[in-house]
């Protein structure tokens, strides 16, 4: 399925390690001719950490979809009552925000959009981050892979050996995901080992 058109929104949070590896799926993502339009947790907009300053990771993500980023929850509510996009991510989903959305919490702009759009009946993709995927949030795991119109992007353990519990989603594979989800199926199989992992 072509995204050429496709109006997407794309939630970032704050599994900081990780949002460099989005970066060049959203480039692919517009190169596909997708509409990309983000959206940032608050996390993305205000932590600097040692895998970047949040001024960066904005203006990059602002950079390469030529949008300025939704950052707060007045901004993430026209989502449901426009119908602003025709599928939404987030990648990285942090466990934070897994497990709030798993229990209905939305205190955040990407966890307002992605409960607006939901109200649409549109999918939603998760490509999830959290070193407690396998530990304390695997409930939330197993309520969002149960929740009608929610996709994951492929993961795997990251570090079975450091971190038994860390698992993190295939981001390279989030576009194939999108397009599966766009026709109402969850891209298989939902578990892929990651090569050279410790």
């Amino acid at each position: 399925m072509p995204l050429k058109g496709m109006r997407i929104g794309f939630g970032v949070t704050g599994s900081h390690c990780t949002i460099a590896r989005i970066l060049d799926v959203i480039t692919g993502l517009v190169l596909e001719g997708a509409d990309i339009t983000p959206i940032l947790s608050p996390s993305v907009q205000d932590t600097d950490t040692r895998f970047g300053s949040a001024e960066n990771w904005v203006d990059e993500i602002s950079r390469r979809t030529k949008k300025t980023p939704i950052i707060d929850i007045v901004g993430a509510e026209p989502v449901g009552p426009k119908k602003l996009f025709d599928i939404m991510v987030v990648a990285p989903c942090s466990g934070n925000t897994l497990a709030k959305f798993a229990l209905g919490i939305t205190d955040t702009p990407v966890l307002m959009s992605s409960k607006a759009h939901l109200r649409n009946n549109k999918p939603l993709v998760l490509g999830i981050a959290t070193n407690d995927g396998l530990g304390i949030n695997a409930r939330n795991l197993g309520m969002i892979l149960n929740m009608k119109n929610v996709y994951v992007v492929p993961f795997g353990q990251d570090s079975p050996k450091e971190k038994i519990n860390s698992i993190v989603s295939h981001m390279d594979l989030i576009s194939d995901t999108i397009k599966e989800a766009l026709l109402g199926r969850q891209i298989q199989p939902i578990l892929r080992e990651y090569k050279n992992i410790s």
